[in-house]
Order: C-alpha cells, then structure tokens, then sequence
C-alpha cells in the first residue's frame, strides 16, 4: 500500500502500498545471481563506511526500485527510502500516534477547517539551505494545482482549500470541510514529504520523467541517499545532525533480492541483517535456528485477486483488453464465491494468516468489516454456479461456460507474480475452484515489473495483488475513489482496479471528515460493504507480518513485546533503522570470503533439490 499500480507492497512498518510476501522457489542460477548482486554490494558498503566507524546495516528491500521521486513513487522499495531522506509535518510513534517532526505543535480552529502548524526552526536541508515553512506549502500547493505531481499523493490533499506560510515558522492549511486525518496526511512513508523548493522548482517542468537519482539526493532525515545500484541496492549515510538523534549505524544497505530464498540465505550466511516480509514456509524453516530471532505481527495487509470491472479514464473513455464478462458484478460475485480462502490459508500460509473477506486487515480493528450473513460471497460452488447460469452463461464443450455476449468459452486470464511463492501455490488452486463452475484460467507468470506495467493500461482479466495500511485508513480507501482513475492513457492515475462508485466516493468524503472514531468506522464499514458487493478485489486473506533479524548483528530494530497471541506491535521502519544498534563490528567481508559464501550457497541448493528444509503446518488452528 501506489506501489506499482500492481505489486503494491505493504509491510509491518504499515505502508499503505504492496508488499511481496513471498517470492520464487530456490534454483541454483538464482541463488547464483543473488549471491553475485549481493556481492557486487560490497564494495559500496564499504566506501560507505571510509573514515566513520565501519558500521553497516544490511537488509532487504521490500519492493524493486522504480524511482526516488516523491511525486510519483508508489513502490514499498521506493517509499521506504524516501521516508527516512525527505521530512514530514509529523512522524507515527510506536503506539501508531501522531507525533512532532517539522511540525513542533498544531492547532485547529473550532470550526475545524484551519489547521496551523508551528514548524521546527533551525534545520537545513543537506546542502545546507534552511528548511522553512515555505518548502512544505510549495510542496502541498505544487501537489494541489499539478496533475504530475498529484500522480501518488493526490487524493491526500484533495479536501485542501489553501495552504500558506505566512513566516518560515507557520504553516497554515484550510480545508473545504473538516480534516478528520490531517495528522496522518503528511508523516514517514505513508504520508506525503516535503521536499526542498530551491530543488525542485527546476524539476517542475519535467517532473513526469525525472527519477531523482542523482547522488547525493539533497534532503533532510535521518539518513541521506548517497548511491544507488539499479535493481541491486541503494546506500543511505546516517545524518549525524537530525535532531531526534543520528541512527545508531553510519551505513544502510538496503539491497533488492528478485529471489525472496536467495534474501533467506543471504540472512542465514550474514550477508544480510534482517527481513520482514517471510512466507510461511521460510519463517517455519527459521524456527530453532540459534542466530536469527523472529518477529511475527498481526496482518495490515491483504492479499487479493482483482477482477477488471471495465478499464477507463475518468472522462469514460474505454481502453485495454480485459473480459467482457466481468463487467458484469454478477460473474465477479461468483468468482469470490468459488475461491474457498480458509484452505488457501491452510494450503499456501500453513496457518499463518485470516482468511479474508473486508477491506481493511486485522492490524487495526477499529476499521474491520465482515459481511453480515444476509450477505455473505462465501465459498459456495453451488451457488457460484446457479449465478452464472442465471446471468445467461451456458455450460458448453469441456465443462466451460459459453459468455452470451461473444459466445465464446469463458476464459480468464490469471496474472501472478513469477518471483512470488505464494502466488504459484495460490494459482492451482484457483485454476481448479473456477473450473468447477465452468470457468477456464489461464495462468501468465510475469515478473513484477511487467505485471505493473499490465494494470494500468487494462490488457488483463484477474490479477494477484496486494497492499498495506498504516493507522489511517484514508490512503487505502482513496485507490477505490473516480478520482483515482486515469485522467488520460498517458497519465495511468493511482487506481487500484478502475473501480468508480460515486456513493463509495461520497462516503470517503464524509468519512474524512468525521472526528467521532465510532462514527467514521460506521461510514468505513459501509464502503466496504460497497467494495465487497462489487466484488472488484476478491480479499483472500490477511498475511501475518513475518520479520526476521541476526541478533549477533543488529539490537533493538523491533520494538515491543509479544502479546498472549505471541504478535508484536506493529513495526515502523523509520523507528526500526534509526534505532537498530550494531552488535559487533560489521566490516565488510573480503570479496573472496564472499565468493566462497556463494559457493557454499549453491552448492547446499544443489544438493538439497533446490529448496529448503520445511515442515507444514496441517490446520490453521495450530496458529496458536
């Protein structure tokens, strides 16, 4: 939870784009050019680390890179380092709260519509220019008057009337109705930075295509990004000066695995620190193992198949290849009543998820939702079927359906990740569900990139996808909105699915301006009840949050203590890098003990069949 229009990556830090919970299976020639990327990383953690003292913090990026550009990125890799380089009107502490950062304190009128924010006086950016309060009203104005720079945050600022700097301290923002969420608008990786003016206000004019890649990127945080290996990793330098403290390592590494078992190993062989987005089975694999803790939350991330309901721009114009057929509501609702999710938990997640139903996750429960039983798409194949013979579909030759409209079999593409384990387990099981009820899939394996460079241009019928979700729910909710839809084919917009409901977007209206939690989780409950009906993103399940860590390298990354349940709090990256605190020295292994880790690597791959050692879990009860 913005991330790739497709794969957006969600994680425990409560990002509001999509995670990879998961990727492809153990292959020799992949756990080879994993432990080649990992080792061309080396040298730059070293230059890194020249005249400071040799710490370095390695760990996996959530997502692959796209683009450092605040304005546009949507990707968890992107985000995650542009949330610790560029700085917020506030952060979220470790109670998921509000909290001072450029903003030192707030108020609001009694009308609720102006909010003035005292800004933090005597920080400069890293060129050594003052951040002033100027910077964040030309970063929310420039955002609220170009459609470019709306293209990831829009919907955040879309109820924003005016936003001034009457001095360099004073930051007033009006709104056209109250701001229920203004706190949660503009913080760490799930709100909205603030970018330096005297930088890009040059960028402006080519904003569409500028990557802001050129090192060092000039920011405020507490790290700077210093270099940048595409599809490999990228380097970020502590900020000695950042006034909550310097992170307690001098160097980050933050390094891209296309292979999530080549991450896995590279945390067994100590090339990498830390991981937080296991599958099922490689967190079971690590259980016992005497150098690596574990550290399992509760989902805030779904994991869902969208259904193309019609791609279109907000003008109406049609475009892409997707089926005729799921423009019909009746044939998703049988989709969603053919998939039975309680076994995908068991079968893909050994236990280690919810089965799903509303649209937001269990990590925040005053937001859940569950269909009443009145109205209910569980699994029923009976049902599922009675539906699509009712709607006009006929079975035909081979126990495939015939749609009336083409009078052609029912086939359905299925995109799924081809660097995502779970999404291979997933696609047998749905292949087998929707031919019970006559529908033929056909699954296409892409890489994610590919995969988020189908949706937007609507050459699909049925997508895996998933996204995340901090405390507030108002990003997640405003995917779903018309306003998120394409404004023309060459501007893709920040659309989940291309849904467009106008009660929906008249209830996110509302709902954003509701102070009472009560009251807007009642509006929010209803949106869901929308989302679910239509049957655009069939939720499969909720995910647990499984993070790993080497004690024997890094200390206090997570936070909290485990509940009755055995979960932590909910993680922030933020928090988790700047408090992470080295254990030993960590100076970078010498390119030949590197090249013989991966030796060791594929040479155990081989040898083990290509996968490692697991045992599953039989029911999702034994979860607890």
């Amino acid at each position: 939870m913005k991330i790739s229009r497709f794969a957006r990556s969600g994680h425990p830090s409560g990002q509001r784009r999509r995670r990879v919970p998961g990727l492809a299976a153990v292959f020799a020639l992949g756990i080879a050019t994993a432990g080649i990327a990992a080792l061309a990383a080396a040298p730059a953690a070293t230059a890194s680390s020249a005249g400071s003292s040799g710490s370095t913090l390695r760990v996996e990026a959530d997502t692959s890179y796209s683009t450092f550009n605040p304005f546009l990125a949507y990707f968890n890799g992107d985000l995650n380092i542009i949330g610790n380089i560029y700085p917020t009107l506030t952060t979220i502490n470790q109670q998921g709260q509000p909290a001072p950062y450029l903003a030192t304190k707030w108020s609001v009128s009694a009308n609720k519509l102006t909010w003035t924010f005292t800004i933090r006086s005597g920080l400069k950016w890293s060129d050594g220019k003052p951040i002033t309060a100027a910077d964040a009203a030309w970063t929310f104005n420039l955002i609220m008057h170009n459609s470019v720079a709306a293209t990831a945050n829009g919907a955040l600022v879309a109820n924003f009337a005016t936003v001034t700097a009457p001095n360099a301290t004073t930051l007033v923002i009006t709104t056209k109705q109250p701001e229920a969420n203004m706190l949660y608008v503009s913080n760490p990786i799930t709100g909205i930075p603030i970018v330096p003016e005297h930088i890009w206000a040059k960028q402006v004019a080519h904003l569409s295509t500028f990557k802001n890649q050129t090192m060092p990127v000039v920011g405020y945080g507490p790290w700077t990004l210093t270099g940048y290996v595409p599809n490999q990793y990228a380097t970020l330098t502590a900020n000695s000066s950042f006034f909550m403290g310097a992170p307690k390592f001098h160097t980050l590494i933050v390094q891209y695995f296309s292979d999530s078992d080549a991450a896995v190993a590279a945390l067994k062989s100590g090339q990498l620190d830390e991981i937080d987005d296991l599958t099922a089975t490689q967190f079971e694999a690590l259980k016992g193992d005497k150098d690596i803790d574990l550290y399992p939350s509760v989902s805030n991330t779904w994991t869902a198949i969208e259904l193309n309901p019609g791609a279109r721009t907000q003008s109406g114009k049609k475009f892409g290849n997707g089926s005729s057929a799921l423009l019909d509501p009746v044939v998703r609702q049988a989709i969603e009543m053919a998939i039975n999710k309680q076994e995908l938990v068991t079968k893909v997640w050994d236990g280690l998820a919810v089965a799903g139903s509303g649209y937001m996750p269990p990590a925040y429960p005053q937001w859940v939702w569950t269909p009443p039983a009145s109205e209910s798409l569980g699994y029923d194949p009976a049902k599922a079927n009675q539906l699509l013979t009712k709607a006009g579909f006929k079975m035909g030759p081979g126990g495939v359906r015939i749609d009336p409209k083409t009078h052609k079999p029912l086939v359905l593409r299925l995109g799924i990740h081809s660097d995502e384990a779970s999404d291979a387990e997933m696609a047998p099981y749905l292949q087998e569900w929707l031919k019970a009820i006559g529908i033929q899939v056909d699954v296409q394996s892409m890489s994610f990139n590919q995969l988020n460079t189908d949706l937007p241009e609507g050459d699909w019928d049925m997508l895996s996808d998933s996204w995340s979700t901090g405390p507030d729910p108002t990003y997640l909710l405003s995917i779903q909105t018309c306003g998120d839809l394409p404004t023309s084919l060459s501007q893709p917009g920040n659309t989940d699915s291309f849904f467009c409901n106008a009660d929906f977007d008249k209830l996110f209206a509302q709902q954003s301006s509701e102070f009472n939690v009560a009251q807007r989780a009642n509006t929010i409950g209803q949106m869901q009840q929308i989302l679910y009906s239509n049957a655009v993103d069939v939720i499969l399940y909720y995910p647990d949050n499984l993070s790993a860590v080497r004690p024997g390298a890094a200390k206090d990354f997570f936070y909290g203590k485990t509940n009755a349940q055995g979960f932590y709090p909910q993680q922030n990256l933020f928090i988790n890098w700047s408090s992470a605190t080295p254990v030993a020295s960590d100076a970078p292994a010498s390119s030949s003990s590197t090249l013989w880790i991966v030796i060791v690597i594929i040479a155990v791959v081989v040898l083990g069949g290509g996968g490692l050692i697991y045992w599953r879990r039989t029911t999702a009860g034994q979860r607890e």
